[in-house]
């Protein structure tokens, strides 16, 4: 295990040789206390940190406060997002406590840079555009009726009225969705606003349009899964696997319809679906706090976004002025 690598998993390997088994368990919570592409993310910055360090001559760990704000100086230099180059500072702020020294990152050398580099650098994030429910209508309309027809028929539906994050569609297992007389009842075991597991719930009522019930029970049906992964990946010839899609297989899905339906792909992805969704529901005039209740979003002010943005020219203060 290289030193960065240690960084993100404690006790050490001395630690593990005297305590045993105790140790070994305490390593492997520490390890799943940041999910698995956070901690690849970590991995990477850190990497990058120290290339950067060995290309100057100049130590990073301890890295000099002056180092750092160089370091992210020079990543805004080459274009990096400021969002990307905090995510890099966090990673050498772990990288040194993990090392037992203090942290540079806290200095006010490094904060000015990056106030000043989010004034400079600083933009909106880049949105993909939300799959509206007219939107995903018009996408299916070019669905095919074969196997992957219907799984992608299903995932486009489902993912769009469940509001699930792409990363929770592509986990979901079988028995994780329960059928009800109203509709469907998914468990999300785990998601990015429940990290220690403890469950949530997302209610899928049935549609007249496109029902996600059904699109979901054809698919099943037609592939014979029973249990596992509630979407497979498929190989050519229409066999199913064994195997769960990726979270980039609904991108991708997503992409496909949106430029079979005349739109642009570009502007579409993973994240389509659930931004839709809030969209959507907004523009019904479903409240705010009905709406969290099936995005789980933890911030009033995230979802409060959709919630204006579909009301921009509701009484608007201009109509009729001109």
């Amino acid at each position: 295990m290289t030193d960065h690598e240690t960084a993100l998993v404690l006790p050490s390997d001395t630690d593990i040789e005297l305590l045993g088994e105790d140790a070994q368990a305490a390593r492997g919570y520490a390890e799943k206390s940041l999910s698995d592409a956070t901690r690849a993310a970590y991995r990477s910055d850190m990497e990058v940190f120290k290339v950067w360090c060995e290309a100057r001559g100049v130590v990073a760990v301890p890295a000099n406060p002056e180092v750092v704000a160089s370091f992210a100086a020079s990543q805004a230099e080459q274009g990096l997002k400021p969002s990307t180059i905090s995510r890099r500072l966090a990673a050498i702020r772990m990288l040194h406590r993990a090392s037992g020294v203090e942290t540079p990152t806290s200095s006010e050398i490094v904060t000015a840079t990056m106030r000043g580099i989010r004034r400079e650098h600083g933009a909106a994030p880049a949105r993909k555009t939300a799959a509206t429910s007219d939107v995903v209508l018009a996408m299916l309309e070019h669905v095919g009726d074969d196997l992957k027809g219907l799984r992608d028929y299903s995932i486009l539906t489902l993912g769009f009225a469940s509001a699930c994050r792409r990363s929770e569609l592509a986990s979901l297992m079988v028995d994780h969705v329960a059928e009800v007389s109203e509709g469907l009842i998914i468990t999300i075991e785990r998601s990015k606003t429940d990290q220690e597991g403890q469950g949530q719930e997302v209610a899928v009522p049935r549609g007249s349009r496109a029902c996600p019930v059904v699109a979901l029970r054809a698919w099943l049906d037609a592939a014979g899964i029973e249990d596992g992964p509630l979407f497979r990946r498929l190989r050519r010839g229409g066999h199913v696997t064994e195997d769960g899609i990726s979270p980039r297989t609904i991108a991708t899905v997503v992409k496909k319809y949106a430029a079979l339906a005349g739109l642009d792909p570009d502007r579409f992805g993973g994240h389509s679906l659930r931004s839709g969704f809030a969209s959507s529901a907004a523009a019904n005039g479903a409240t705010l706090f009905r709406l969290m209740d099936q995005t789980r979003h933890r911030s009033v002010e995230t979802v409060r976004a959709y919630v204006r943005r579909a009301g921009l020219f509701d009484e608007h203060p201009g109509e009729g002025l001109l």
